[in-house]
């Protein structure tokens, strides 16, 4: 996997002005990446660089504009270093002195977030023991890992990593297929072949349920929705569980009885690579669209969009006929993190399976949403609830949701 921005984790450092947090930058990176002065507020922007940071791996590091910056200017350049925060993983507060009335607020800020985070107490060359002393009081005031650096002499950074590490949560993949799979049973795959279906092969999401069904010693069966009736008709037994492309649900659904478990590739996507509970919570927002409002259509790569496309093109169209409203539809696309603007005024994200996206990179995007208070769901969720078909495609993961909600 290339180690894109959208593959690595983000680290905001952040603390007042000149308490040395661009020269801890650095040091920590090895170069002279930010401008580095006596003269407080030399940092204006948000300085972006990628490194790799043993043991953490591949890291984009967030040196931010301090948090105690004064005037009109100055509260711009404050509202800046806050908007990194929301694609932050995990942070670290530069100080040089105790605590005070800025650090708290960021520590506050941090909290709410959910934003872990370490101490560094810099300049500990000038401090002397008084660096000491300040570590203890942060250390008993915030229950955190603190750490005493000299960004001049480049002392004290060989912990950082190794302490980041431990703290960035670890968003462990869940098996794709549902669990009660076994050895055994059969999985019918439905798999229209139409013009999104890409030409002599299948997609990510059929071919990654297929392998992991025969990693189970299961029995995997393909087949196209035109031909899914004639495909159950033959087996011996009812399938263990039916997976379908979200397109062709509402035909599938019809298709397969009810007392064989049905559901969708992008609905398993949501599950194995995201927040499922959230994107289902979030779905019901549709019915709170109005006039004049943004959705914003989230793609996790980069592609030609084709004349029928389903984010561009189908889902708006549900949408709008669901709704009744005359939203408006924004599309960001690819697998880094969107910039805050780029998102602030969506009402609703609605994004794809992310079939080239890892769990760690969805994940992020959650958080920065959650952070942010816009609702998220999935591609799948979406097409599944406006078709009436959410509850019934949500039950082989065990997740219940409401009918009369579902069913509008």
């Amino acid at each position: 996997m290339l180690p894109t921005s959208g593959f690595r984790k983000f680290i905001s450092i952040v603390g007042r002005r000149n308490v040395g947090k661009s020269s801890f930058m650095n040091a920590l990176t090895g170069q002279d990446i930010s401008i580095v002065s006596d003269i407080p507020g030399t940092t204006t922007d948000p300085v972006y660089k990628a490194m790799e940071l043993h043991p953490l791996g591949p890291v984009t590091l967030i040196d931010t504009p301090g948090l105690d910056d004064v005037g009109e200017l100055g509260e711009k350049r404050i509202q800046k270093a806050i908007k990194a925060f929301y694609k932050s993983d995990a942070g670290i507060l530069v100080v040089n002195d105790y605590p005070g009335e800025y650090e708290e607020k960021i520590i506050k800020l941090f909290n709410e977030l959910e934003i872990p985070f370490i101490i560094v107490v810099n300049k500990v060359d000038l401090l002397g023991d008084k660096a000491y002393d300040i570590a203890r009081e942060y250390e008993s005031l915030y229950h955190t890992r603190v750490f005493l650096v000299s960004s001049l002499k480049r002392e004290g950074l060989d912990e950082i990593g190794k302490a980041l590490n431990e703290l960035i949560p670890s968003d462990e993949e869940l098996p794709f297929v549902p669990r009660f799979v076994d050895a055994g049973d059969t999985v019918v795959l439905v798999v229209p072949i139409d013009i999104a279906a890409p030409k002599g092969r299948l997609i990510m999401p059929q071919v990654h349920a297929i392998r992991e069904i025969l990693d189970r010693n299961a029995v995997a069966i393909v087949t196209k929705e035109t031909e899914l009736k004639h495909a159950l008709e033959k087996l011996n037994e009812p399938p263990k569980l039916v997976i379908t492309d979200s397109q062709a649900v509402m035909k599938v659904a019809l298709d397969v009885p009810q007392d064989i478990p049905l559901t969708t590739f992008s609905i398993l996507e949501a599950n194995y690579r995201g927040d499922i509970r959230y994107f289902v919570e979030s779905v019901y927002k549709i019915e709170e669209l109005q006039d004049g409002d943004t959705v914003l259509i989230m793609e996790g790569c980069t592609h030609r969009p084709l004349s029928e496309d389903i984010g561009r093109v189908k889902i708006p169209r549900w949408l709008i006929n669901h709704t009744g409203a005359n939203v408006n539809f924004k599309v960001w696309a690819g697998v880094d993190l969107p910039e805050y603007e780029e998102v602030a005024d969506a009402k609703l994200v609605i994004h794809c399976g992310g079939c080239v996206n890892t769990r760690n990179q969805m994940m992020r995007r959650v958080r920065m949403f959650k952070r942010l208070g816009i609702p998220m769901t999935n591609y799948g969720i979406v097409i599944s609830y406006m078709h009436g078909v959410l509850e019934r495609a949500l039950a082989p993961l065990g997740i219940e949701v409401e009918s009369k909600a579902v069913n509008k």
